[in-house]
């Protein structure tokens, strides 16, 4: 089965962080055990913990990542993510 790895980059006190994660987690609870769906592994980074991130995305957080490769940023919309997801299963 392949993988994949999201990664949520953001910050504490975020909104849009917050607002991300919640899409995040919907995303993955709707393709957890459907069929041609990757297993998902979901880590959350802080820019204020890794001064590498918080260079490259100071100005545009929350940053989600699959496998290492930006998705999108600011406002992730659920169906986009969705659709990365499956392409990647």
């Amino acid at each position: 089965m392949t993988t994949a790895r999201i990664t949520l980059v953001g910050k504490p006190g975020c909104h849009l962080c917050d607002d991300a994660r919640d899409v995040v987690g919907a995303v993955v609870g709707e393709l957890t055990d459907q069929p041609g769906a990757p297993r998902i592994e979901v880590e959350e980074k802080s820019i204020l913990e890794d001064a590498a991130l918080h260079e490259r995305f100071v100005e545009e957080i929350p940053v989600v990542l699959i496998n290492d490769r930006v998705h999108n940023y600011w406002r992730i919309d659920p169906a986009r993510l969705r659709a990365a997801l499956l392409a990647v299963g």
